[in-house]
């Protein structure tokens, strides 16, 4: 790799950890809870419907299983960074029969990853991905006037990883995150008389978060191998704290601080169980199903006043993907990499007494760029995401994602004769 190439990917870096603009969330549902979670899969991963449990590879970083680190080629400096370009088409029947819609458009920077071998046996990565994000803005009217709802924010998650070969076929790893980031929002009443009242959420996360794997890789014959991958994150009490604030927007007062509480005392994150098995022929074809298992329904919730309580379910979600490569070297369209998936979720936020529920689908490409190992991954995917109560807020994703997997041999030394 170039000098100069090595010098435009540090910027890269540099400005994407800088920003931390992670991609911008359009759903109302995201105003529950800390707002809609994220897996942590890459571009890549999901075009297969975001699994990665048992995924392992020297040329693709897979934070989903940290385990996963111990494949990093001897040789080789991974780096990948991931955008999202989102519409959201949503619709809503009201109890009169009404019907109401409207679309929109989001996204923005998804995650920023890298990979370094370490020895022939151990491999370590770090990054910046999303735990949680929010974003909403609506509004009812109310008696005597007008009640807006808006929100903004989210949980990031800056993670530092190891991983090991025990034994042939057997890895361990572990991350360690910490978690920052502001959860904002706001309810703004504005009556008749003209009088204008703002009430302001701010839930602040400033934590630490654990998260260890384990992969069994068994070789049947030359052409076959199946892959078992175990994840796990413990519950824990979440640090920080919250407060509400009022504020008379048209009068000239001071603002007024309506409620403070540690979140260590009220709030607490569910444990995390992942698990997938994978099959991989030839290095051509993978095919992989992963299940998340997370007991939201045990944790302490956060009441503040003027702000409604959230109820929590057990969150469940299923994943299988494929992907296929014709030939690892060859002409390019046989190095293009073909990727499909889908997955279901049963998430842990609840709208009132009702269970929101998501399923989606994904495609993708990858599209190896000319003379480098570096992958360039661009898909599509669908998502609907809807509560149990039909009358309640339906909506429909359309995602555009993007992720360039840089794959250099920076550690490559060349020998003098």
């Amino acid at each position: 790799m170039k000098i100069t190439d090595r010098i435009a990917l540090t910027i890269l870096i540099a400005l994407g950890v800088s920003s931390i603009a992670v991609a911008q969330t359009i759903s109302p549902y995201s105003k529950f809870g800390y707002g809609l979670l994220d897996n942590n899969a890459t571009a890549a991963q999901m075009q297969m419907g975001g699994v990665g449990y048992a995924m392992n590879s020297g040329r693709q970083i897979n934070v989903m299983n940290p385990a996963s680190y111990a494949a990093a080629d001897t040789l080789t400096f991974l780096f990948d960074m991931g955008v999202d370009l989102t519409n959201l088409h949503s619709s809503e029947t009201a109890t009169d029969g009404t019907r109401t819609s409207g679309s929109q458009w989001g996204g923005g920077l998804d995650y920023i990853t890298m990979q370094v071998p370490i020895g022939k046996r151990m491999g370590a990565s770090l990054g910046l991905v999303p735990y949680s994000s929010v974003g909403y803005a609506f509004g009812s009217e109310i008696a005597n006037g007008l009640s807006e709802r808006q929100g903004s924010g989210g949980i990031n998650q800056l993670y530092l990883g190891f991983a090991g070969k025990i034994f042939k076929g057997f890895s361990l790893g572990f991350n360690a995150s910490y978690l920052f980031g502001n959860v904002i929002n706001d309810v703004t009443v504005t009556t008749d008389a003209g009088s204008e009242s703002l009430f302001e959420q701010v839930i602040q996360v400033r934590d630490f978060r654990f998260q260890f794997g384990a992969q069994y890789n068994l070789d049947l014959g030359r052409d076959h191998r199946i892959t078992a991958g175990l994840v796990y994150s413990p519950g824990k009490a979440l640090l920080g704290n919250a407060s509400v604030t009022k504020y008379d927007v048209n009068a000239d007062a001071a603002p007024d601080t309506v409620a403070t509480a540690k979140l260590r005392h009220n709030t607490s994150l569910a444990e995390t169980w992942g698990a997938g098995l994978s099959y991989q022929w030839k290095k051509k074809l993978l095919v992989e199903a992963d299940f998340t298992y997370q007991p939201w329904s045990k944790v302490k919730t956060l009441q503040l006043p003027n702000f409604e309580g959230t109820r929590f379910a057990d969150r469940y979600q299923g994943a299988l993907g494929a992907s296929y490569t014709h030939a690892v070297r060859g002409n390019y369209f046989s190095r293009v990499t073909y990727r499909v998936g889908g997955f279901y979720n049963r998430d842990y936020i609840m709208a009132g007494s009702s269970h929101v529920r998501e399923y989606g689908i994904g495609l993708g490409f990858g599209l190896p760029a000319l003379q480098s190992k570096t992958l360039i991954n661009i898909g599509v995917e669908y998502r609907h995401r809807a509560a149990t109560d039909k009358n309640l807020l339906k909506e429909n994703y359309l995602n555009i994602r993007l992720g360039i997997n840089f794959n250099e041999l920076w550690f490559f030394q060349n020998k003098i004769k």
